[in-house]
């Protein structure tokens, strides 16, 4: 069975808003560090999915998120295989709220990789950087990153 679920970095001076997961019982991002996101509803495109996550983790109301990459997470929850599309967005409004899954912190860009992440994630986050479109596998085992690819497209 496939997931299909959104990931979002978004960015405002010079800082990226981060949710640290400790607030969910059995959660598999226990402990860790992510950008906001979720899984798609039967129905939704990936950017009706992300506005969707974001407003209902944050209270924030993104305008214009950017795709800017596809990853795939063989077996990575339960023998299911995640398929992620991965945005950014610098444009939103509202106002930050509490978030039922973790705290949300604004964290300096040049701290972002020093925080507790999936291995993988310092790969994507930096591969943010670069103007390109990417598509990319992360292979993990016993939740240890074991192999990774990834193309570009200009």
């Amino acid at each position: 069975m496939v997931v299909a679920s959104t990931l979002c970095y978004i960015q405002k001076d010079g800082k990226t808003l981060m949710l640290h997961r400790v607030k969910k019982d059995a959660d598999i991002h226990e402990g860790k560090w992510n950008g906001l996101g979720g899984k798609i509803d039967p129905g939704e495109t990936p950017e009706e999915c992300i506005i969707r996550e974001v407003r209902e983790e944050s209270g924030l109301e993104l305008k214009s998120p950017k795709l800017r990459g596809v990853m795939t997470f063989p077996e990575f929850k339960d023998r299911e295989d995640w398929l992620v599309f991965l945005f950014t967005a610098n444009t939103f409004s509202g106002k930050l709220m509490e978030c039922n899954e973790g705290h949300l912190e604004w964290i300096d860009d040049h701290k972002v990789c020093d925080l507790n992440l999936w291995e993988g994630d310092k790969y994507f986050i930096e591969w943010l950087k670069k103007d390109v479109f990417f598509s990319a596998k992360f292979i993990y085992k016993d939740k240890k990153l074991i192999d990774h690819s990834v193309t570009f497209y200009d």
